[in-house]
């Protein structure tokens, strides 16, 4: 079932707020995708999914190897599943290492999850534009 990415239904959007692990899938520079576990905040006033992440960490590394080959091609998804409730948002990466948009997901990734990560001065935020939204919730 498709949803609009910036107006979700309630249960929808209900669900992204649950605590939930969820998957990223990003492309491997051999074209395969690279799968992990990561916790995922998504904001549609702004039409945008954040993931923190250390800058070294494989999944940044493939956004950027695929940005730097054809800029604006590094197509992600994330995804999370419960029962039979799933939901997936798919789009564009970027890489954003200012401070106040590692501040801000950082922020929205406590009011998820229910606690602050650890500090880290090597944290990066993959921020993704959103342009396709589906599921069941």
């Amino acid at each position: 079932m498709s949803h609009d990415v910036l107006n979700p239904t309630p249960e929808y959007l209900a669900f992204w707020r649950e605590r939930h692990v969820c998957t990223l899938t990003t492309p491997r520079p051999d074209g395969s995708p690279h799968v992990v576990p990561v916790g995922v905040t998504y904001d549609p006033e702004a039409g945008l999914a954040r993931v923190i992440s250390n800058k070294n960490s494989k999944k940044v590394r493939n956004v950027l190897a695929a940005q730097a080959t054809a800029p604006g091609s590094a197509r992600v998804a994330v995804c999370q599943m419960e029962g039979r409730r799933w939901a997936t948002l798919e789009g564009r990466a970027v890489i954003r290492t200012d401070e106040a948009s590692v501040a801000e997901a950082v922020a929205r990734y406590a009011e998820r999850y229910g606690r602050m990560p650890s500090p880290n001065p090597d944290r990066v935020v993959l921020e993704i534009t959103l342009d396709r939204a589906m599921g069941r919730a």
